[in-house]
């Protein structure tokens, strides 16, 4: 089994790249979704989410209310440590569940969003970065997502610099092409994936 970390800046475009690689038979764990599952109604999460910041971050119908939430931690470091203290352990648990059911021979990629800011690097066998110039996520993020400028642009402020994120890199992917480029260079990305595990597996037998 090979365990690649992907990461990327936002608005750089890893759930494209996430995508090819399943398409190529990648074994996706997706840090993003399983935050939401361990916090979802019902959970030992969620009670230990209300329990520290109390019932006004629950929606109506008892779920949690996410922007509201984010309104909270986002602008208060320490609440967002307490927030991460809870949710990051629940995430790794079940992650580490994921991988263990996944075929040997597997090449399993987590998409990480903050594995650069969290200093996650060291799980994994390689770590695969996306990368687009600032100025494209800025884009991205205005155009695609209906952000305002100065949300996009402290959203982008609040994570890691791209020269950080470069600095942990065993590949990069540069993402400021147009999509067939983006699919050519995840093939061969492929290849080098598949190259890996099949002698990190050789080395094992």
């Amino acid at each position: 089994m090979l365990k690649v970390g992907l990461t990327g800046g936002i608005g750089a475009g890893k759930s494209e790249v996430s995508r090819l690689l399943v398409a190529h038979g990648a074994v996706l764990i997706d840090a993003d979704r399983i935050a939401r599952e361990v916090v979802a109604p019902g959970t030992p999460g969620l009670a230990a989410v209300v329990a520290a910041f109390g019932e006004d971050v629950l929606a109506e119908d008892g779920s949690l209310d996410r922007p509201k939430l984010g309104a909270i931690v986002f602008a208060d470091p320490d609440r967002l440590a307490v927030l991460n203290s809870i949710v990051h352990p629940l995430v790794g648990a079940r992650s580490r569940e994921l991988e263990q059911a996944a075929a040997g021979d597997s090449v399993v990629v987590h998409d990480v969003p903050l594995l650069t800011e969290n200093g996650l690097a060291p799980l994994y066998d390689l770590v695969v970065v996306v990368d687009a110039a600032p100025g494209t996520q800025l884009d991205r993020l205005v155009r695609l997502r209906g952000m305002t400028e100065e949300d996009a642009r402290a959203r982008m402020a609040a994570q890691a610099t791209r020269e950080k994120r470069r600095e942990i890199a065993d590949i990069v992917i540069d993402n400021d092409v147009p999509l067939e480029e983006l699919q050519q260079r995840v093939r061969e990305v492929w290849a080098e994936l598949e190259r890996r595990a099949h002698a990190s597996r050789a080395a094992q037998e």
